[in-house]
Formats: structure tokens, sequence, C-alpha cells
């Protein structure tokens, strides 16, 4: 059946083309009459031109399809309403965890709610006043200039930062004198998935050849290379300090340990894991040593400690478990365990980390919520931190110091700062969030297990106001990723308290081809078992259903990026069953979305129409922009959002999804496209742009729900 319905659907797009709709009159997109052949297949392709994100026509289409969708949205009557609710939300104050660095001066981030950008403080105490150190809302008009990482150097002395412009992925390194706060002339541009890794008088970073003007967020990014900065020196004068001639499509991430003693090359980009290379600096002539040939497997090192490697791995541990490792004898056999994988098949490892000389945190996803446990550095249990409830935590602490923070944060609990005193196992509140209007025992959180087609048993977290009954009337939001071994936990969100305090119910899906339960849980939503993932999402919105919670008049999806896709091939699938759809930045032509930027790197999770006729024909039967319905079946109510500096996923996948959604006949509810400027895949996005952003995509929902949020 699934490629049955493909041949049908291929024709049709086939056949009518770069037609238009005659429900609303929506821009005419630039097509041709592509068509080309995949082992034997005809493939449409009529959107093409839209590929060219630069071109005259392109942009002219762009235009067009703003002035469509902000003409809609300005006529919703509750749009303002909202916009002033989510600023009033996203404006209140935080404060990050404090880390002492090697100044002596604790360093954390905080917003006091007036600010796009978190600024960078410190403070000579925990009791002491704060300076500004470094304010990224400074280096740009509009707080479009994020700052990606901090990296000290290892006598205290300098500090290295990244910067991200309008959204993009493309890296720039600057550096600062961290007793004077002035900047030093070094300024590192075309980076990319990198920070600083010091050593000696400079550091390491990734980087790849300076891109084609006018291409710089589109074209493939090949020949991933590490390179040596000498501070000081022009960046044309650094050193390749590795690179693989041979593999193009390989990532290098770079790190140094132990001092800048350690070089550390991670090397990853054509598998589910990372491989890992080292060398000795201190060491002349050293060689490099191979710890992990594959990218099979997840491997992390958390840290050097006199020569030995302590790396946190999925090898012989699908749910991982923490090793170290001797770099002279680096074969597995030699491996000493250090934390082994749990005995409980619900809990997977997912970080480890040193609390001073003696001491490891580690935290577990159990049933995709964090649970926090203290060991010795040879593996013993010392205690669990109790953590409030379901939700996420992040532990700030290294081995040079017993001072150990950790933040928590739940769906409708924002985060909270706590210190841990690790002799007394005791934790001390540090720092409260709390957001105007938002009271956290209004709400219940509650966690279920529902049955997919195939009879597994998924977990979704329910989130609703305490009042609130199975009687059919609430509003349901439904967001799900399932893909990359990424497991959605509990957190908070000031947007979507927008939604729960208007009576709405928010269901998170814990899907397969996430990492909630380890390697296996990911493998089940990977390649050809694919629609286990949508499936899975189908059955949770049914679900929501089927337990009087709401009806499919009710019910609105929305993803991200990978859960774009899952928004988009779900809606072809069952458009019976949504009444809105928010498919944000996604990857929408499963066919081609190999060939733009870093697309390339996903193929461990989707496979490649290059593959094979299988692989080939399985992409080509759930890629949302070749499955959209053109016989009059009712599509949902449908806003599709992308940026123009998005180059992870290049906004072409949104443009030709949105322009074949409102050329073919899908019904009445509009089909519009929001695409933002100087903007990327959502890191580092200013407040007022996020502010910007949910305010239309609620007005979307309200307005096709048939819901005024201001009439509760």
């Amino acid at each position: 059946m699934l490629r049955s319905s493909l041949t049908v659907t291929a024709m049709a797009i086939l056949l009518t083309g770069c037609g238009k709709s005659d429900k609303i009159e929506y821009p005419a997109a630039p097509c041709d009459s592509t068509v080309y052949e995949c082992f034997g297949m005809e493939v449409a392709d009529p959107y093409r031109p839209l590929e060219n994100d630069t071109a005259e026509a392109t942009l002219r289409w762009v235009e067009a399809e703003n002035k469509i969708t902000q003409d809609y949205l300005s006529k919703i009557p509750f749009r303002q309403d909202i916009h002033n609710r989510l600023d009033v939300l996203n404006r209140f104050s935080r404060t990050g965890m404090p880390s002492k660095m090697k100044d002596g001066k604790y360093y954390f981030f905080a917003n006091d709610g007036s600010h796009n950008q978190s600024i960078l403080y410190r403070k000579d105490s925990l009791e002491g006043p704060a300076e500004v150190f470094l304010d990224p809302n400074a280096l740009s008009d509009d707080g479009t200039v994020a700052l990606t990482g901090i990296y000290e150097d290892n006598d205290g002395k300098y500090l290295a930062y990244t910067i991200s412009r309008s959204g993009s992925d493309w890296t720039e390194i600057y550096v600062m004198d961290m007793d004077t706060k002035e900047l030093l002339p070094d300024h590192i541009e075309w980076a990319k998935f990198t920070g600083a890794a010091w050593s000696g008088d400079g550091f390491y970073y990734s980087a790849y050849a300076r891109p084609e003007a006018g291409k710089e967020f589109s074209n493939a990014n090949e020949y991933h290379k590490v390179y040596y900065h000498k501070l000081g020196t022009p960046q044309e004068q650094d050193v390749i300090a590795f690179e693989d001639k041979n593999a193009p499509l390989h990532f290098h991430a770079v790190g140094t340990a132990d001092k800048g003693r350690m070089l550390l090359v991670s090397v990853g980009g054509q598998g589910i894991g990372d491989g890992l290379i080292v060398k000795d600096l201190s060491k002349p002539g050293a060689q490099w040593v191979t710890i992990e040939p594959s990218q099979d497997f997840n491997n992390e090192v958390i840290d050097v400690v006199d020569g030995q490697i302590y790396m946190f791995t999925s090898i012989d541990a699908p749910r991982n478990r923490l090793v170290r490792i001797d770099p002279a004898k680096p074969e597995r056999k030699n491996w000493v365990e250090i934390i082994p994988e749990s005995a409980d098949e619900n809990a997977v490892l997912t970080s480890v980390q040193f609390a001073g000389p003696d001491h490891l945190i580690a935290v577990y996803d159990r049933d995709a919520a964090n649970h926090a446990y203290v060991y010795t550095t040879d593996g013993k249990l010392v205690n669990e931190i109790e953590l409030p409830t379901y939700g996420t935590v992040s532990v700030g602490s290294d081995r040079d110091t017993d001072e150990v923070f950790y933040a928590f944060s739940s769906f409708t609990y924002p985060s909270s700062i706590y210190s841990y005193d690790l002799a007394s196992q005791a934790s001390t509140l540090y720092g409260a969030t709390e957001v105007e209007g938002v009271n956290p025992e209004d709400y219940v959180t509650e966690q279920v297990f529902y049955t997919s087609g195939d009879g597994t048993k998924v977990p979704m977290f329910i989130v609703r106001h305490k009042d609130a009954k199975p009687d059919g009337t609430n509003p349901v939001y439904l967001y799900g990723y399932g893909g990359f071994n990424i497991t959605l936990n509990p957190g908070f969100n000031a947007n979507r308290m927008l939604w729960l305090e208007n009576g709405g119910i928010y269901a998170q899906a814990n899907l397969r081809g996430g990492g909630e339960y380890g390697e296996a849980w990911h493998l089940a939503g990977t390649k050809q078992q694919k629609l286990n993932v949508f499936n899975d999402f189908i059955a949770a919105a049914e679900y929501m259903i089927d337990n009087g919670w709401t009806t499919k008049d009710l019910m609105t999806i929305e993803g991200g990026s990978n859960g774009g896709l899952l928004v988009g091939a779900t809606v072809n699938m069952r458009p019976d069953l949504f009444k809105v759809a928010i498919p944000r930045v996604g990857v929408m032509d499963m066919m081609r979305y190999h060939l733009f930027t870093i697309g390339w790197n996903w193929a461990s999770d989707y496979g490649t129409s290059e593959d094979s006729e299988e692989m080939a024909a399985y992409l080509l039967g759930y890629s949302p922009v070749h499955n959209i319905s053109n016989d009059g079946t009712p599509y949902p109510a449908i806003l599709v959002t992308t940026a123009d500096h998005d180059d992870r996923v290049v906004p072409a996948h949104s443009f030709k999804y949105a322009a074949a959604l409102q050329a073919d006949d899908t019904g009445d509810a509009p089909k519009l496209i929001r695409i933002d400027s100087k903007a990327g895949h959502g890191a580092g996005k200013p407040v007022a742009k996020v502010v910007d952003e949910y305010t239309d995509i609620y007005s979307f929902i309200y307005q096709n729900l048939g819901i005024d949020p201001t009439k509760k």
C-alpha cells in the first residue's frame, strides 16, 4: 500500500505541475517541470527553483508569502492581547548556575527580563556584588547576535567566546583578557560546530573552508578540519592540526583535557555515534592513538586524570556506562568499568561529571525524567540527589572544586538553582525563579503509557490545570520529536504557560527514535522503521481523544526540525485527526535533504535516496512534500515556520512544502508560511523574536480552533 499510494501521489504532482489553489489566492511559486529518476522511479520536483534561496524569484515569493501571512494574522482580534501576555511571560528575571573559574571568581549568566540575550556576570564571592563581564546585547542593535559559548584558558588569564549571528550555525571566536575585559585582536571566522580548546599559548577549533558568496546558508559543508590558533597571530597563519582528506562528510570536534596536555578529536557525521582519537601533547612527536575507530556508538570524554581517559560510552552498553581507558593500552579488553549499565531497563545513563577529585555525579533518564546520583570515583554509589518532581536537572561541577550546583525545572516550574553539599548530602536553594501570574500549584503533571499501533507502550506527559476534566472540551497541544537519540524531558517553557492558563492541555509524547530507553528505542524509529515514529504520534492523539480529554476539532500538533518532519508526515497520513498543525523548520523533502549544508549527517537516522531502491521508495513513501493529498481531502489549518538564516534545515524544505500545500486541493483551511528574517534554526533567538513568533503561532491556533482566549 505504501508504494502504491506513492505512485499515485507522484503522478498527481506531475499532472498538476505548478497549479494554484482556487480556495485562497496564494502567491504563485517559482516552479518548473523538473522530474528526476531515482532507481527507476520518476520523482516530480516542480518547486526545485525554491532551493535557490537567493534568487530574485524566490525572494519575491518570500515577500509575497509573508504579506499574505501577516495580512491574515493582523485580522485576528486577540492577537495583540496574546502578544502582551507572552511579552510578560517571557520577561521574567532568570539567573543561571554560578561557576568558579581559574581566576577565583564566579561567573554566571542572568537576565532581568529586559534584555534579548542573557548577560555574562562575575563576582568575587557568591554573596558579593556582580559586575557585567560580557553583554551580548551590545554586539547588535536587535539582539540577533548570540553568545554561544565561553572557554577559559588553563591559567585563568584569557577567555575565548563564540558567537552566532542571526541564528546561523556559523561561529566566530573572540578572545578577552579576563582581568581587564579588553578584547584581543584575535578573531576567527567561518568556524562551525566548535568551541575553543586551549593548549599552550593558543587554542584548537574546528572549521570549514570559507563558503561561496551567496551560498553561505545552503551549500553542503565538506572537509571539517581542526586548526590551532596561536594568540596574537592572524587566522591565515593557523595550522591544520587534524584533517581527513578521505572523509569529506566527517565532523571533527576538538577538545583538550588535563590542562591542555591531551588533545581529543571526536569523529562523527556518518554514524549514530562518534569515534575518538587522542594525542598526548606533552610528548614531542607523539602520534594519534585511536580509542574507538567506528561511529557506531556514543562516546564522550568527561575528563582526563593523570593521563587516564574517563569516557561515557554505549559500547557493550546500549543504555550507556562510564569506563576508564589507558591510552597506552587502548583496546576495549583493557578498559576498566567505573559505572556499569543500569540493571533497570527503564533507566538510561545520560551524563557523568566529576564533582571534586573524589566524586562523580551521574544523571539518568528513567521513563524520560531525570534522576541524579553521587558516586565515588571508583564507582561506588553514595546517594541519590532528591529532586522535587518529574523534571530536568543540569549539574555544575568539576574536578578542581567540591562546590556543586544544579538547576532543576519542570513543565510548570521555571528553573531553580540549588547548591549541593557532598559531605552532608544536602541541597540548599540558591536562587528561585518566578514568572508573573504563574502559580505552579495550579497545574498537574501526570505520566501515562499508551499503546501504539504495533502494541508498543509509549510514555507521554500530560500537563493541565488542576480543574480540567476529561469531558471532551479541552484544546490539546500535542508535541513530539522522535529522532536522533534525543530524549524529551520535562522542562519549563514560558510560552507554554499561555496555553495552560487559558484552559489548554499540553501533551508531550516520548516517541520511538528518541533516547528515552537507550539505543534500541532509538533504532526502532530510524530508517525503515521511521513509520513507527509517526504511528506513535498518531496513537498519542487518539489516546487524548479516546480518554475524553479532547476531540479532533480541538487537537493541535507541533514539532520542530525532525519534529517538523513528524508533523508533515502525520498530517499526510491522518489529516482527519487534527484541526491545526504547526510544522516548524522541518525536514520536508526526504529525497534531497542530504544535499544541503550538513543534511548528510542525518543519514544514520533516515537513510538516503541514494542508498538502495528499497530505501528510496520508503523515503518517498512518507516524504511530506511528495505525499500531500490532491483529491479534496480536508487538511487541518497549517502554519509552516522557517527562517532565512537556517543553515541546519535549509528553508527550501519549508518553501517547497508550503508551495505544494497551497497548490494542491487540500480543503479550505489556511495553509500559510511564516518566514522569519535574521533568524536561524532556533538557538540564540532574541526574546523579542521569540515573543513575535509565538504570538503568531498561538493566534493562528486559537483562530482556527474557534477560541477567543480573551473570553475565558
